[in-house]
């Protein structure tokens, strides 16, 4: 662990290298699986679930303190980030011809699905985790109280919503419907958190824990191959449902293997180099979630262009998704450098190339 300054007014934040890795493992399986599209990548690590199990824990933290103040630096560490790419988005979809109505307000604010046309949609589509991650931020001073009237029932039940989408009332297909069921897919992992950081994960029998989690991920892994040909896939970004069960069941393992055996990743620090790429990847999380898909769309007619080489289109893979895949890296690491101080000053932090 590692302790570094909070925000104002409060003791400095210990870090912990454990959840600090996950995230980082979460970041990296989210750019992999948009470079190739593998079905699979959410049953290997359920990547969203784990960033909102993470939220919670440290919303909780954070909700020692008074909410409103908590609720005014969520919001102020979120927005400047997601201004500062949404200026280029936005700049380019103008300059391409689209034309935006009265919902252009949710680039300001994503309580919505913020607007975008057809040629931008690659670059603005991941928008959903900001805006979900939004309310559960809002929602939380009230969810921590509900949470804490009876953790255990509360927790159990908070997949109820979800359930309750697919076989009792389908949400509209529209912003709020969207929303509503992205908050009802995810809402246990979040609620999770608030079970770790307030240590009831940790008192629960092992037995009880283990047994859940696995019926949570056999229910996951059944509806979503026994349902394939609805939907298509077995992908669980497609299917609600078994997102919500797939994710509950393998975040409780991961999170419970900390609060209860002391997991952790204290040795990570004897690796230097790889202890430093989970120290950045942590600081600039937002940058690189925000970035990463239009570093994915920039790699393509970079890649082209190394075409005309002929130098290049002897001796590197041009045609393999793993290229593209490290040309995108190459300009994630340039997108954080440009921009990643953005993240600083939004923390009020002396600005940094690199933390």
């Amino acid at each position: 662990m590692r302790a570094v300054r909070g925000e104002e007014g409060a003791a400095p934040v210990v870090r912990d290298r454990y959840f600090d890795t996950l995230r980082a493992l979460a970041l990296v399986r989210v750019v992999a699986y948009h470079a190739f599209g593998w079905p699979w990548a959410g049953l290997v690590l359920p990547s969203m679930g784990i960033m909102f199990g993470l939220g919670g824990t440290l919303m909780a933290r954070s909700l020692r303190r008074p909410a409103a103040t908590v609720l005014r630096n969520r919001l102020r560490r979120l927005l400047p980030p997601f201004w500062c790419w949404g200026l280029f988005v936005v700049g380019a979809m103008l300059a391409r011809g689209w034309m935006p109505g009265w919902q252009i307000v949710y680039w300001v604010v994503p309580l919505g699905d913020p607007p975008g046309s057809a040629w931008g949609e690659q670059a603005w589509e991941i928008l959903w985790y900001l805006r979900t991650y939004l309310w559960f931020v809002l929602l939380s001073p009230l969810l921590l109280r509900v949470f804490r009237l009876a953790p255990v029932p509360v927790l159990l039940l908070s997949l109820a919503p979800v359930v309750a989408f697919q076989f009792l009332w389908q949400p509209p297909e529209n912003r709020f419907g969207t929303g509503l069921l992205d908050l009802a897919t995810y809402l246990f992992c979040w609620m999770l958190g608030f079970a770790h950081r307030d240590g009831v994960l940790g008192r629960l029998k092992p037995a009880a824990v283990v047994v859940l989690s696995l019926a949570a991920l056999a229910c996951g892994a059944w509806y979503a191959f026994t349902h394939r040909a609805e939907y298509g896939t077995y992908d669980l970004d497609d299917i609600p449902l078994a997102q919500a069960f797939w994710s509950a069941g393998f975040v409780t393992l991961l999170m419970y293997s900390k609060a209860r055996l002391g997991v952790g990743l204290s040795g990570l620090a004897r690796l230097r180099r790889l202890d430093r790429l989970v120290t950045v990847f942590n600081a600039r999380a937002v940058t690189v979630y925000l970035w990463h898909e239009l570093a994915l769309v920039l790699a393509v007619p970079l890649i082209d262009r190394l075409w005309d080489v002929p130098a290049f289109e002897a001796y590197l893979p041009l045609e393999s998704q793993w290229f593209l895949l490290g040309v995108g890296w190459v300009l994630i690491a340039v997108f954080v450098l440009l921009f990643g101080w953005v993240e600083d000053v939004a923390a009020r932090k002396r600005p940094r190339l690199l933390p």
